[in-house]
């Protein structure tokens, strides 16, 4: 796949970059070049390859599933402007 001027141009602009035109044809050289080493990778053949996480083959840790409140919730709602029995209280917005 070969990128030209007027996509590198189309690109930046939906990235919202401002590109002048005398850096367009380094721009495309180097999307050119990223684009023909993401084809050398697609060569490599990964059909016996287990997807995963980690290098490492590690158990994650798992925690009990829990509700709780946070442990300190009167000094999550200390700078409320209005709060009652640790929750924070909002003026009513639908009817």
């Amino acid at each position: 796949m070969s990128v030209d001027q007027a996509t590198v141009k189309r690109v930046a602009r939906l990235a919202r970059l401002k590109v002048k035109d005398e850096e367009l044809p380094k721009l495309a050289g180097e999307l050119n070049s990223i684009l023909g080493w993401i084809e050398q990778l697609n060569e490599v053949d990964v059909s016996a390859v287990e997807p995963l996480t980690s290098v490492v083959s590690v158990k994650m840790k798992m925690r009990k599933d829990e509700v709780t409140d946070g442990h300190y919730p009167a000094k999550i709602t200390a700078n409320a402007p209005a709060q009652e029995d640790s929750f924070f209280m909002v003026p009513k917005v639908v009817e």
